[in-house]
């Protein structure tokens, strides 16, 4: 006996009726920050100059739109390979960003990868959508931290300046607010100031940044 809900219907007649249309649905794209860490000196970031609008101009994360026929890890591979022409790295899933207005064009969420690569350079090459390609030295630098107690939530703010060096200097200031209680933890990161990085992403390399400070097994030393 096929069992039916409370509109009488088998979930074949449901899904026969149903319209996806009539609910609001997010697009999803992948980005990676492909990390080069050199022999000596500080680590380079992967990041392309936007080509078309939004953010025309300005230097972004690689990535793109995650296809309806694949999962995100096999988007994020496809846009390495088509970006840098790497293929076989084995990228961490690093942060789910879902931030309301985070893509001016509609309802964007985004998942963002890491990937660290040992070498003094890479073979990267501009996408669709972008106009070139570059990797850029990358400075996270400690700027300020202060500790609170409210009950029983321990909160630690701290500001960080984010420098990229490369064809041009871009820069972005943001702040971290740490709330912990007992074993639970959670992290904000809020964008203070951006000079010339595409969308939300001075966020996506704040997460990376904290992340590779408590996993010293990637080798990359966070100050």
């Amino acid at each position: 006996m096929e069992l039916r809900d409370k509109n009488g219907l088998t979930e074949a007649e449901f899904l026969a009726a149903y319209r996806p249309g009539d609910y609001p649905r997010p697009s999803v794209t992948v980005d990676i920050l492909l990390l080069l860490k050199p022999k000596t000196g500080l680590p380079k970031l992967l990041m392309v100059r936007r080509g078309g609008h939004p953010c025309l101009g300005m230097w972004a994360l690689p990535g793109g739109f995650v296809n309806p026929d694949e999962n995100t890890e096999a988007a994020v591979l496809r846009e390495l390979e088509e970006e840098t022409g790497l293929s076989g790295l084995l990228p961490t899933q690093l942060y789910f960003f879902s931030d309301p207005g985070r893509d001016p064009r509609t309802w964007v969420m985004s998942c963002a990868y890491l990937a660290v690569v040992e070498g003094e350079t890479l073979p990267a090459v501009a996408g669709d959508d972008a106009d070139d390609a570059a990797l850029f030295t990358l400075e996270y630098l400690d700027l300020t931290q202060s500790t609170k107690t409210e009950g029983e939530i321990t909160v630690t703010e701290s500001e960080h300046l984010i420098r990229l060096t490369g064809p041009e200097t871009l820069t972005a200031q943001v702040k971290l607010v740490e709330e912990r209680r007992g074993r639970m933890q959670r992290q904000t990161v809020v964008e203070l100031d951006n000079q010339g990085i595409a969308f939300d992403h001075p966020k996506f390399i704040t997460r990376a940044m904290e992340f590779l400070r408590t996993h010293p097994e990637y080798g990359i030393t966070v100050v």
